[in-house]
């Protein structure tokens, strides 16, 4: 194989590409990116067993090949070449050469032999959305998919299409997170993807018109986001009934400036941290909001004004999960529906129902 292309563009695939790597494996190619050259272009992959990455970039194709690279020590070098070209050769005995400029490097590959086999789509479901819209799907509900293996559904978030819409929903056992945009589907389709491949997704899009091709069938998804596609294996299990979740009928309803209830949040949970846990008391009173948290260090304060319709309420939350979702709204303003002090808050948008948080209180010692 030998290949020459442009240094920025071979740094920057590589870069993302490399995020898909095993860091460590007993099958050696996991940890590695399987370069292959053809007909003027030239494809990564990478693939950890859960999660697969490969794109693709023109390049001048002097001798078409193939070769698995060590991901780590080849990113390393390529990012660092003085030049804007970049030439790759390897020959019959997978020694691989990195030229550029002055700077020239050889490293042992792998035979392409070696790197499993990705799996492909061939008869999937599918639909499309524009990138500015998955993506805010995305990074509004992933921070409340679950971290621990608990329930291994809950690590990843549920996708539901019918009559036309979209819904992404994630929950960890503390809070739920839900996303609802229009696309142009009618079909009714339910799948669970892992948050981190979610998270990887997030990575490569920018905030462009363009689409984004999901394709899906019983056991992996592909997401199709322009040279690059990611493939990954699908959750099994029971995704909780989250519309059974969401309580009714509120007896509080609050209007306050995110930003500055965020601000009064840092400030009253400065003595809040891993070893010094301790809820956060919420008042809803004339409006106002009152905060107040006591730890073995000592008390804090803070209020702020706000609008209230409905019954004064005290609750307790977790400082961490009511500040996730405040800062998950993207809103200068936001609505929060309570319906007592021991019911799940709602926090939802001014003007529509494209988002919804629920965040569970915590107990109070006056509640006990």
């Amino acid at each position: 194989m030998q290949i020459v292309c442009d240094k920025n563009t071979l740094s920057q695939a590589v870069s993302n590409i490399s995020r898909s790597v095993c860091s460590k494996s007993a099958i050696t190619a996991l940890e590695g990116i399987l370069v292959e050259a053809e007909n003027g272009k030239v494809k990564f992959s990478a693939y950890n067993l859960e999660m697969g990455m490969t794109t693709s970039m023109e390049a001048a194709v002097k001798e078409p090949g193939s070769i698995v690279l060590g991901a780590k020590i080849f990113f390393s070098m390529v990012s660092r070449l003085p030049a804007e070209q970049v030439e790759i050769k390897s020959d019959e005995n997978l020694m691989t050469t990195i030229i550029s400029g002055p700077s020239e490097f050889s490293i042992m590959g792998l035979s392409p032999s070696e790197f499993p086999e990705m799996p492909s789509i061939t008869d999937g479901k599918g639909f499309n959305v524009p990138k500015f819209k998955l993506k805010a799907m995305i990074d509004q509900t992933l921070f409340a998919v679950a971290q621990n293996d608990a329930k291994p559904v809950y690590t990843g978030s549920l996708f539901e299409t019918r009559d036309g819409e979209l819904t992404v929903v994630s929950v960890d056992g503390y809070r739920l997170a839900m996303r609802r945009e229009k696309i142009d589907s009618d079909e009714e389709l339910r799948f669970i993807v892992p948050g981190k491949t979610l998270s990887e997704v997030s990575k490569l899009i920018d905030d462009g018109e363009e689409d984004v091709s999901i394709s899906f069938s019983r056991k992996h998804i592909v997401f199709s986001i322009d040279s690059y596609h990611v493939i990954s294996r699908l959750l099994d299990g029971e995704f909780l009934d989250y519309n059974a979740t969401i309580p009714q009928g509120e007896k509080t309803t609050v209007i306050v400036d995110t930003r500055a209830f965020c601000d009064s949040i840092e400030r009253t949970s400065l003595l809040i941290n891993d070893r010094l846990k301790s809820p956060l008391s919420v008042k809803f009173e004339d409006n106002m909001i009152y905060l107040h948290c006591v730890t073995a260090m000592g008390k804090a304060s803070d209020s702020l004004g706000c609008e209230i319709q409905g019954e004064n309420v005290t609750i307790g939350f977790n400082n961490r999960y009511l500040l996730d979702a405040l800062k998950g709204t993207g809103c200068d303003k936001v609505k929060l529906l309570l319906s007592g002090s021991l019911s799940p808050m709602k926090v939802v948008s001014l003007e529509d129902d494209s988002f919804l948080f629920l965040v569970l209180p915590v107990r109070l010692k006056s509640d006990l």
